[in-house]
């Protein structure tokens, strides 16, 4: 082989990167380059495990922090041969469930001081030792009292240290050079909120759990979760028509919300999990408003993840909440190839996540 000295130049002007999203019942994997204007999809690669319906121990990861490794080494490796990115240059999420998120406050003082007691105060809220967590924070508000003393805001994210070396080993068996892990929520915003300040409420809805994410100007203030989600209502159809989970599932996919004659029962069996959903909302609101000190007028709610796919989702939501909702239009500031144009509806909430993460390293 003759060694051409300008392919690292080359590589390193057209950089691109994996987005890998790693759910508990899917994998969504994007490739993400530089294109005229925007950073364009270059290639995706998608893998649902339906056998989850059946089975609750057929995830790829579950609530307990756990993450399957021999199976997943094996997904992943068929995953990135069939799709045959050219790049081995990838970032990974995390999601909600397997971390540790919080608020905390304190009064106005120099970072080093700051630093010191978000450790110290690290420790009441982490249930775990922090030598076995990777810490993280950043500056969400500050506000002053009655009395004009100053306060700090801060959004605390821990991460546990076994979980992370999971992921490298997993990572480096596949062949892929991992470069970060983040929280679901951060990419989110980064594809779905792009530069738009509109105070925004972001439900990424996966199979077996919700996150709730709220992002003012631009950027990730509060975040929770539920463990309603797409799973539930699958049940929810399951027990009502009393049918098999996979038939269910194809119905819920079929004819969603959209009430209408014999379909108003089949949308009853899910409005009590969408209400549920809508529930977390309103407390996390009211939650994020007490620790903020203030009361934020979100003007829009914007729906991701599988569930964002329910048919007639947005106006239930709508209804509900009174306020305006849409489904996750990544793919609206990412370029793509006119190829899957008549996709592009479905895989927006799907791989909102994915171009989140690949496009980290572009923006």
């Amino acid at each position: 082989m003759i060694f051409n000295p300008f392919n690292f130049i080359k590589q390193n002007l057209n950089p691109s990167y994996l987005g890998v999203d790693i759910g508990t019942s899917s994998i969504k994997i994007v490739e993400v380059g530089q294109g005229e204007n925007n950073p364009k999809l270059l290639n995706y690669a998608l893998l649902e495990n339906k056998g989850s319906l059946l089975r609750s121990n057929a995830v790829f990861q579950s609530s307990e922090l756990k993450i399957f490794d021999k199976e997943m080494i094996e997904i992943l490796r068929q995953m990135i041969e069939k799709m045959k990115p050219t790049t081995n240059q990838a970032i990974a999420s995390i999601p909600v469930f397997s971390s540790f998120i919080t608020i905390l406050n304190f009064p106005e003082m120099s970072d080093r001081e700051l630093k010191q007691a978000i450790v110290f105060q690290a420790k009441q809220y982490v249930p775990m030792p922090l030598s076995e967590v990777a810490l993280d924070w950043q500056k969400i508000a500050e506000y002053e009292d009655d009395q004009g003393l100053k306060t700090e805001t801060i959004l605390l994210i821990a991460i546990p240290q076994d979980l992370i070396k999971k992921y490298q080993k997993i990572f480096n068996e596949v062949g892929l050079s991992l470069l970060a892990l983040e929280i679901e929520p951060l990419s989110l915003t980064r594809s779905i909120i792009w530069k738009d300040k509109t105070p925004t409420i972001l439900v990424d809805i996966g199979n077996l759990t919700t996150s709730i994410s709220f992002v003012e100007d631009g950027i990730l203030k509060f975040v929770g979760q539920t463990d309603f989600a797409g799973s539930s209502l699958t049940k929810s159809i399951s027990t009502t028509l009393n049918i098999n989970p996979l038939r269910a599932e194809e119905i819920k996919c079929q004819r969603g919300v959209l009430v209408g004659g014999a379909d108003f029962e089949l949308a009853r069996s899910m409005f009590f999990i969408l209400d549920l959903i809508i529930n977390e909302i309103k407390k996390l609101e009211f939650n994020f408003a007490s620790n903020l000190k203030k009361n934020i007028k979100f003007e829009r709610l914007i729906l991701s993840g599988g569930g964002a796919n329910l048919l007639g989702i947005e106006n239930y939501f709508s209804h509900q909440l009174n306020i305006p909702v849409i489904k996750a239009e990544p793919l609206n500031y990412i370029e793509y190839n006119l190829e899957i144009k008549p996709l592009i509806k479905e895989l927006n909430p799907l791989l909102s996540v994915a171009l989140g993460l690949a496009i980290r390293e572009l923006v």
